[in-house]
C-alpha cells in the first residue's frame, strides 16, 4: 500500500471549536481581556468618584440648613430644605449673572471663531513668505499668562473707555482664545484635500468662495469644538470680568459666586445651593456638545 493510499485511509480530524469559529467568520472571544484591563476600570472608577463624590456632596449640602451641615455633614439632608434652591431661582440678581455671562461668552465664541478660521485658512492653504514665523508667533501666544497683561491691559481699556464694558471682556478674550483655535483649525483645513480647491477653482469659485461654501461646511466639527472650548473658557472666567467691571450691572456667574459668597458666609448651606445652580448652565451646555466637542478633535486625525 503506498503513502498516498494510506493517507486517504486515514480519517478526517474533526475541526476544533477554534477553526470552526474561524471558518464560520464569527469573531474568537477574547482571552484574559478582564484581566487586562481590569487596572484601566478601577482607575476610571476612582477619578470619576474623586469628580462625583464632591459635586454630590454640594447638592445634597444645599438641601440641608446650616445647622444639620454642623451636626451631619455628611449623611442625608433630614428634613430637606428646598428653600435654598427656590429663593435663589427666584432672584432677578442671579438671572441676570447668567444672562450676562451667557451673552459675553457666545460673543466672545463668535468672534474668536470668525477670526480664527480667517486666520487658519490664509495658514493652511496659501503660501507666503513669513508664514511660519508669524504662525509661530501666534503659537507662542499659549505660553503667555493672562496675569503678566493684566496691568497693561487695564491701562488700554481705560484708555478706550472700555471699563463696565462688555466689549471689554469680550475682545481680550477673544485675543487670548486666538492661539489655540488657530492650531486646531489650521490643523482641519490642512486635511482638506487640494482636488477639492483645484476644483472649485475650475467652476469658476474663487478663495473666499472656497472657503465659504466648501471649507466651513466640511470643517462643523472642528468649528463646534473650538467653539464649545470658547464658551467653556469665557463662562468659567472669573480674573478679566472682576478687572473690567466695577459695577454690578455687568457681572458674571464667577464673580456672582464670589459676592454671594461673601454676602452669606455664615449661611453655608446656601452658599453651597448657589454654588451648585451656578455650575448647572455649563455642564448643560457641556454634556449637550460633548459629543461634538470629542468628534471634532478626533476628526483631524480620521481623515484620509
Amino acid at each position: 500500500m503506498t503513502l498516498a493510499e494510506k493517507s486517504a485511509e486515514k480519517p478526517a480530524e474533526k475541526p476544533t471549536e477554534k477553526q470552526s469559529a474561524d471558518n464560520r467568520g464569527e469573531p474568537r472571544p477574547p482571552r484574559g481581556r478582564f484581566p487586562r484591563t481590569l487596572p484601566l476600570h478601577v482607575m476610571l472608577i476612582v477619578v470619576g468618584a474623586v469628580m462625583a463624590v464632591p459635586l454630590l456632596y454640594a447638592v445634597l449640602s444645599g438641601f440641608k440648613s446650616t445647622d444639620q451641615l454642623s451636626r451631619n455633614p455628611v449623611g442625608l439632608p433630614d428634613p430637606w430644605v428646598g428653600s435654598n434652591y427656590t429663593g435663589i431661582l427666584a432672584s432677578a440678581d442671579f438671572w441676570r449673572l447668567v444672562g450676562n455671562s451667557t451673552f459675553i461668552a457666545v460673543a466672545t465664541a463668535l468672534l474668536v471663531v470668525a477670526v480664527s478660521a480667517l486666520a487658519a485658512f490664509s495658514f493652511a492653504r496659501f503660501a507666503f513668505r513669513g508664514r511660519e514665523l508669524l504662525f509661530t508667533l501666534f503659537t507662542m501666544g499659549l505660553m503667555f499668562p493672562f496675569a503678566v497683561a493684566a496691568l497693561p491691559l487695564f491701562l488700554l481699556l481705560r484708555a478706550m473707555g472700555l471699563l463696565d464694558n462688555p466689549l471689554g471682556v469680550i475682545l481680550p478674550q477673544a485675543a487670548f482664545g486666538l492661539p489655540m483655535t488657530i492650531i486646531i483649525l489650521r490643523g482641519f483645513f490642512r486635511q482638506i484635500p487640494g482636488e477639492l480647491e483645484e476644483a472649485a477653482t475650475l467652476d469658476g469659485c474663487g478663495p473666499f468662495g472656497f472657503f465659504w461654501r466648501i471649507l466651513l461646511p466640511m470643517a462643523r466639527p472642528a468649528l463646534g469644538t473650538v467653539s464649545v472650548l470658547a464658551v467653556v473658557t469665557s463662562w468659567n472666567n472669573f480674573f478679566l470680568p472682576l478687572l473690567v467691571f466695577t459695577e454690578s450691572t455687568w457681572w458674571t456667574i464667577p464673580i456672582g459666586v464670589q459676592q454671594f459668597q461673601g454676602q452669606y458666609s455664615a449661611d453655608t448651606a446656601r452658599v453651597f445651593a448657589y454654588l451648585v445652580l451656578a455650575m448647572v448652565p455649563a455642564l448643560a451646555f457641556y454634556s449637550v456638545a460633548e459629543r461634538q466637542l470629542v468628534g471634532g478633535l478626533t476628526a483631524g486625525a480620521t481623515k484620509g
